[in-house]
């Protein structure tokens, strides 16, 4: 039986961070916000992880914006994801595993329409045998269902997979759960949560592990 790898995908298979810097820029010229719009975006974006609505919320209320905050996120959820974009080296080592005989899924907390988009607008969706988007099974990282559903869907087990990913609470401890040997991409220290069996700053870095185990 083929084996799984599982990636996460917002900082792991593309810098989620440095998409939304670029999206900043473009919408604090857009509303005309100026860098200081542009800093007070990054500064309470909290990398992604303050929910949209607060988000924008707190957006509509700083710059005196007119458009309601259900239209404000609608509205980032399909411009964000157009200024993601990944390096062709991540596409090459995602060639490689998948002709090597693994089975690739991105495991992914997040609204199903701005992380398809992202997936379809990178090409990462014709590199990966699946995407499971938290929001379209509806169960999240650090959940061991989400990685059930992975294998799944890729007609593969958890047994001796792989999760690659930047979060420890959500990525590490989730792969753990699931049984997984574990990869952490970045040094996100969060404190309590487990240590990953390897830690790699470069994604790049990932694919000749696996593709050795």
């Amino acid at each position: 039986m083929p084996r799984l790898v599982c990636f996460d995908l917002d900082n792991t298979l593309i810098d989620r961070d440095g998409a939304f810097l670029q999206w900043a820029r473009w919408w604090a010229e857009l509303n005309g916000l100026g860098v200081a719009g542009v800093e007070w975006l990054v500064a309470h974006d909290n990398g992604g992880f303050r929910p949209r609505a607060e988000l924008f919320g707190l957006a509509r209320e700083r710059f005196g914006l007119a458009a309601p905050v259900d239209e404000l996120v609608a509205a980032y959820d399909e411009e964000h994801p157009l200024f993601a974009w990944v390096e062709q080296s991540v596409l090459d080592g995602l060639a490689d595993l998948r002709a090597a005989g693994w089975r690739i899924a991105v495991v992914t907390n997040g609204g199903s329409v701005q992380q398809n988009l992202k997936l379809e607008y990178t090409r990462i969706a014709d590199a990966i045998d699946y995407a499971c988007v938290s929001e379209t099974v509806g169960v999240r990282k650090p959940d061991r269902r989400i990685f059930e559903l992975a294998a799944a869907h890729t007609g593969t087990t958890l047994t001796n997979g792989w999760m690659v990913g930047d979060h420890p609470s959500h990525d590490i401890a989730g792969g753990i759960a699931a049984g997984l040997h574990t990869i952490q991409i970045g040094s996100r220290h969060v404190p309590d949560a487990p240590t990953a069996d390897h830690q790699f700053d470069s994604i790049t870095e990932v694919f000749p592990v696996i593709l050795a185990g």
